[in-house]
């Protein structure tokens, strides 16, 4: 069974640690800005040496791994199960139709590419992004 080191466990989770070892955490992600992102994603960190003066393990760039734990905690030996890793592809959830795509477009989907790609082709029949300001009549 993989251990878990909570964050008021941070002081035991660095003396625990293997250098070299990978552990993981948890990182929470705002869905009202990002629908198509997934809630929640693992992050992955290696510790690989000790601090000057207080030898506690740390990261290549000085990290501690007991702040780290504190601040980023849970810590997770294993990767969470259910997670992607957020290094990994994200779900893709719209783009180009693959090579070999076999299901039948309906009418609404063409009308709405042809109308896309008609807007966004020529550069002199785009929409404006502005626009002359309006002559305003105080009379």
């Amino acid at each position: 069974m993989p251990r878990t080191w909570q964050p008021h466990q941070s002081k035991q989770f660095a003396r625990q640690l293997e250098l070299g070892h990978p552990y993981y955490y948890v990182n929470t992600h705002d869905t009202k800005h990002n629908p198509y992102e997934d809630r929640h994603t693992y992050g992955e960190i290696v510790f690989t040496g000790h601090l000057p003066f207080t030898k506690n393990p740390c990261t290549e760039y000085g990290q501690s791994a007991a702040t780290f734990c504190l601040n980023f905690g849970p810590m997770h030996e294993a990767p969470p199960r259910g997670m992607r890793n957020l290094d990994g592809p994200a779900p893709q959830v719209a783009g180009p139709v693959p090579e070999g795509y076999s299901a039948k477009l309906d009418s609404a989907e063409i009308l709405a590419l042809q109308s896309s790609v008609a807007r966004g082709s020529d550069p002199h029949t785009r929409p404006g992004r502005g626009g002359k300001p309006k002559k305003r009549s105080w009379f």
